[in-house]
């Protein structure tokens, strides 16, 4: 079960790739500035979490003006995102937890991802949102043992304006 509302923010440095190279990205460097929405997806180049962040990345600058900060995290490596995001033209930045610490971390890690596709991998992020407040607070949590469901956007995006 995904941490809940009121819960702290777990602080992380993952790393992030892109054309200036690698960056380690800290959670805790927004607190005190703005909120922050993490999208937790499974795997790279899959058509659910390509559709996603590239509507979120279409939609960057509505999260931009509700001050919040928007990361994209995976599993994947971050010489794998960098590509990804170049073909599917996402702009999310994209986080690498490529040992599943974060996904852990926030209680949303498969024990056994898709197993019966003969994918049995564990540890691999389940879809999930959080919205983090200024302070380090998780003000919106959600979390779905169905890949193909999406994060509830709307809700996500109303509990931004009443944090903005």
């Amino acid at each position: 079960m995904a941490l809940p509302v009121g819960s702290k923010a777990p602080d992380f440095a993952l790393s992030t790739k892109n054309a200036e190279g690698i960056k380690l990205v800290k959670l805790s460097d927004n607190f005190g500035k703005n909120n922050t929405l993490l999208l937790f997806v499974p795997m790279a180049f899959t058509s659910v979490c390509t559709s996603e962040l590239c509507s979120i990345s279409g939609g960057l600058a509505t999260y931009e003006g509700l001050n919040t900060t928007v990361y994209g995290i995976s599993g994947d490596s971050p010489f794998s995102q960098e590509i990804w995001a170049k073909e599917a033209e996402i702009t999310v930045p994209l986080l690498s937890d490529y040992d599943h610490a974060v996904a852990k971390a926030y209680d949303i890690a498969y024990t056994s991802f898709l197993p019966d596709a003969n994918l049995p991998f564990g540890g691999v992020a389940k879809r999930s949102a959080f919205v983090i407040d200024r302070n380090g607070v998780i003000q919106y949590s959600e979390s779905s043992d169905n890949p193909k469901v999406l994060p509830n956007f709307e809700a996500i995006e109303q509990k931004l304006k009443e944090l903005a």
